[in-house]
């Protein structure tokens, strides 16, 4: 069977069994920032086995598509070198949400591993945990497994979500791939060798663990299986390796023709077969090379396969070029390879060129280092410089250093990255840090949604480090108060400004941050004192306050006007939002072109004037989810979320939905106009909008009113007519720089009939060395071509001073140029004249800005030729 036939087959039987078959998710876990990627089947669905999330399902399958690659679960050093092991693999699984448990899921494996797939019984050998005798009985007396081919087993067959929580035995099922092939059965001293093969794991999970290590039985249990495709076509297609199935022999075969290699079990092929399908896979789920995160393996992958390919020979950027191999083999089960087939292209092809720049470097660097090695260990600093200067992976150096048998000093390395991180926290200590003296109890209270002035009592005050009972006149310091309508800055919003006051005492706040749950209010003392105990009016800057509602609301908007133009894979990479301006970094591969820019802010201010309601609601984060809220990975949400919903589209959706807590607007209304002030690239696959909204947009456009009607004016025109007044100069220029361009050469000519006779002989030819007042470079050349038809067999140097530089031509007869190069006087010439030049052996052009030094030059260039033509 083929491999798309066998996941096919694995979804429809269970699917006969009532499981409801559930895509696969994104390779970028939902919300999740425990883990790097989705790793396993169960992913998916790790709230509902919590109990936090509702399925209109309990029993369901997939066909889950698996990175392991990063973070905890890492096989990426092993690929190329093991047959089974990837950075990308699909784990079928069927799940049951607290409806069956061991029997039937036992029976499910059993009947279609024997009956569906036609496996023969004595070829499959069953393990459970030592305890588990439920499931010892189920597979010995009524599946009728054999007990010479059953082991129990201890933490082998015992599954755990993590310290804390759902936990249970599993039972896996191995299969022999026969006495020929090394290896023992499960709990075997040789049990690690390669005769028997796990082909599926179904985890029982029938407890709780708590904090204090004790097991309680779960009221509902649940079945969580794994099935890892290409293992089990393996198994179907009579092969041992994973890659000799059919996927990846066509894998192989297309990688081999792109890199010129014939050799299907060459293990460079292997890594690059391996690595095109979870690279792609990740771009198509919004992961772009960077230098952090997801980012940050997806480039460690990309540059491994690149090396790889350089090592095999192929110098040339190739790996794309597999998207299309890949899309052929898995587009039907997967049509975003087709969908964003170029897309994926674009990343991977950018990232190889990148790379391409410095790989050939940093090899020589490393080669230079292995040759004066003692010993087996390549330096620690050596791995940061290739890793610092030349954008070597670390693991793509060990990668290396395990082909030649050499280990890497990475305690050495992680000393030179500890250097490096010091150098970079003591240059970022630019500001006052009045945080780390904080010492108290409770929460700040936030009362800033609702009003921009409320009392509050101050709780704490620091200054220079230190936590203090009062700050006096024109002392500065951090202010805690026990209730405050002043935001601290996150999510991109900066702080609030205003003041704090009671009678007389007066406390500028020019910032609020947060420290754990308090806000500080920094500042200066304006008047009076402020002491602890002190009840304080605090008024944030209500205009401020506003202007920056507005830059940060219509973040929100465009936002998900990307998404929409440029595509889903579009995600938050970081945001500044201040009274001033709002600025937007996000992932994308390329350029935003000028027509996208267009549609992007026409979508915005579609949204602006519709003027519909913003909405903000507190809730749990499953609900937040389930509303389509995006959340930002890697960020800690507490029980209760803040949803922001903004904008409709024609279905009555919102057009954005974030989780946000930062300060809006009332109505999209509010904002008045977006207008975008620039798009630039920021790293490697992230770009930046920079815009501004209100009375700061209406202000661009004055300006640009402004300077229209100025160069208008300029123009003796109006500004409705500016572009046809534009156009006629324009023609009128072109035709007087044609005209003037043919008075130059007929003057260069007519200067030419005078010059022929100006030739002298030297070493035998003519050498004609001239100066020509008021010609340019082109008339110039017209008329070095000129001379030299004339001179019939000889050398021409031309010059033409300008204002604050010589234009420079030099030609030779083809009968001359071996024994004079056009390019080698070019460059005496123009040196000596403090510029540059070069070119071919028969015509060659420069320059140089010492006029002064031109008559010198001409009476030098004789003695010169003589110098050639003696030593040729």
């Amino acid at each position: 069977m083929k491999s798309a036939e066998i996941r096919d087959a694995f979804l429809n039987y269970f699917a006969e069994q009532g499981h409801t078959i559930v895509p696969s998710s994104s390779l970028v876990p939902g919300n999740d920032p425990t883990l790097m990627f989705t790793n396993a089947g169960m992913v998916q669905f790790k709230d509902t086995f919590l109990g936090q999330e509702q399925r209109p399902y309990n029993r369901a399958t997939s066909s889950q598509r698996c990175v392991r690659a990063g973070g905890k679960h890492n096989d990426l050093e092993n690929v190329g070198y093991t047959a089974r092991h990837h950075t990308f693999f699909e784990m079928l699984g069927n799940f049951s949400f607290g409806d069956y448990f061991k029997r039937d899921a036992i029976r499910f494996a059993w009947e279609f591993l024997t009956k569906v797939l036609g496996l023969p019984e004595e070829r499959l050998w069953v393990t459970v945990h030592i305890s588990d005798d439920e499931a010892a009985d189920i597979w010995l007396k009524e599946m009728g497994v054999s007990a010479e081919r059953f082991s129990r087993l201890d933490e082998d067959n015992f599954w755990q979500m993590g310290d804390t929580g759902p936990c249970g035995p599993s039972s896996e099922i191995f299969y022999d791939h026969g006495a020929d092939v090394p290896g023992g059965p499960p709990g075997s001293d040789n049990d690690d060798l390669d005769r028997y093969i796990e082909i599926w794991n179904l985890v029982f999970m029938q407890y709780e663990r708590t904090a204090d290590g004790e097991l309680h039985p779960l009221p509902k249990p649940s079945v969580d299986t794994g099935m890892g495709l290409e293992r089990i076509a393996a198994v179907m297609q009579n092969v041992h390796s994973n890659y000799e199935i059919d996927l990846f022999q066509a894998l192989l075969k297309a990688a081999g023709d792109i890199v010129g290699c014939s050799d299907l079990e060459e293990k460079s092929l292997r890594v690059i077969a391996d690595h095109i399908r979870s690279c792609a896979f990740l771009i198509a789920d919004g992961v772009l090379p960077s230098n952090e995160g997801r980012g940050y393996v997806l480039r460690r992958i990309i540059r491994r396969a690149v090396r790889h390919g350089h090592k095999l020979g192929h110098e040339q950027i190739f790996f794309y070029k597999l998207v299309a191999a890949l899309a052929e083999q898995m587009g039907d089960a997967y049509p975003e390879l087709r969908d964003k087939r170029e897309q994926i292209e674009n990343a991977l092809r950018k990232e190889e060129e990148q790379f391409a720049k410095t790989l050939d470097k940093g090899m020589a660097l490393l080669e230079e280092g292995l040759a004066s090695l003692e010993g087996n260990e390549i330096p620690g600093e050596l791995v940061f410089a290739l890793y610092d200067t030349y954008g070597f992976p670390v693991d793509l150096t060990q990668d290396i250093a395990r082909e030649r048998g050499l280990n890497l000093d990475m305690a050495g390395y992680e000393a030179a990255m500890e250097a490096q991180r010091e150098r970079a926290r003591a240059a970022g200590k630019f500001k006052q840090d009045y945080t780390e003296a904080l010492n108290l109890d409770g929460a700040t209270e936030f009362v800033g949604y609702d009003t921009t002035e409320a009392a509050g009592t101050v709780v704490a005050i620091v200054k220079d480090g230190e936590q203090v009972e009062r700050l006096a006149e024109g002392e500065e310091g951090a202010i805690v108060l026990e209730r405050t309508p002043f935001y601290a800055e996150s999510g991109g919003q900066v702080g609030d400004s205003g003041y704090l006051s009671a009678g007389d005492n007066r406390f500028e706040v020019r910032d609020c941050s947060k420290q754990g749950a308090h806000h500080l209010h920094l500042g200066k003392v304006l008047a009076g004192g402020i002491a602890v105990g002190d009840k304080l009016e605090a008024r944030v800057s209500a205009e401020v306050r506003q202007a920056t509602a507005l830059n940060h609301s219509a973040t929100h908007l465009l936002h998900a006007a990307l998404r929409k133009v440029l595509g889903e894979h579009v995600t938050q990479k970081g945001s500044l939002v201040d009274s001033e301006r709002l600025r937007f970094d996000f992932s994308h591969p390329e350029a935003v072109t000028a027509k996208q820019l267009h549609a992007i802010e026409s979508l915005v201010n579609a949204q602006i004037r519709a003027n519909s309601p913003v909405h903000t609601e507190e809730t749990d984060i499953e609900s937040a989810k389930q509303k389509g809220a995006m959340a930002l990975f890697g960020e800690k949400y507490g029980d209760s979320v803040r949803v922001l919903s903004m904008g409709e589209i024609n279905d009555g959706s919102a057009f954005s939905v974030e989780l946000c807590g930062g300060t809006h607007v009332q109505r999209t209304g509010d904002i008045g106009l977006l207008r975008i002030v620039s798009e630039s690239g920021i790293a490697s696959g992230q770009r930046r909008i920079e815009a501004v909204t209100g009375a700061h947009a209406l202000a661009l456009f004055d300006q640009a009113q402004q300077r229209l009607e100025h160069t208008a004016a300029l123009l003796k025109t109006r500004p409705d007519t500016l572009a046809d007044k534009v156009e006629q100069l324009l023609a009128n220029n072109r035709k007087l720089e044609k005209e003037l361009a043919q008075l130059k050469t007929k003057l260069a000519s007519g200067a030419g009939g005078d010059l022929s006779s100006q030739a002298v002989e030297v070493a035998g030819f003519k050498l004609l060395a001239a100066s020509i007042d008021g010609a340019d470079p082109k008339s110039l050349r017209d008329l070095a071509d000129q001379m030299k038809n004339k001179l019939g067999s000889g050398v021409v140097l031309l010059a033409a001073p300008g204002d604050d530089k010589v234009a420079l031509v030099a030609a030779v007869t083809k009968d001359l140029t071996k024994r004079v190069a056009a390019g080698d006087l070019m460059r005496f010439a123009a040196g000596r004249l403090g510029g540059k030049g070069g070119g071919r052996p028969d015509m060659a052009q420069g320059g140089g800005t010492d006029i002064a030094a031109l008559p010198e030059l001409l009476k030098e260039v004789p003695g010169w030729i003589e110098q050639q033509v003696a030593a040729s």
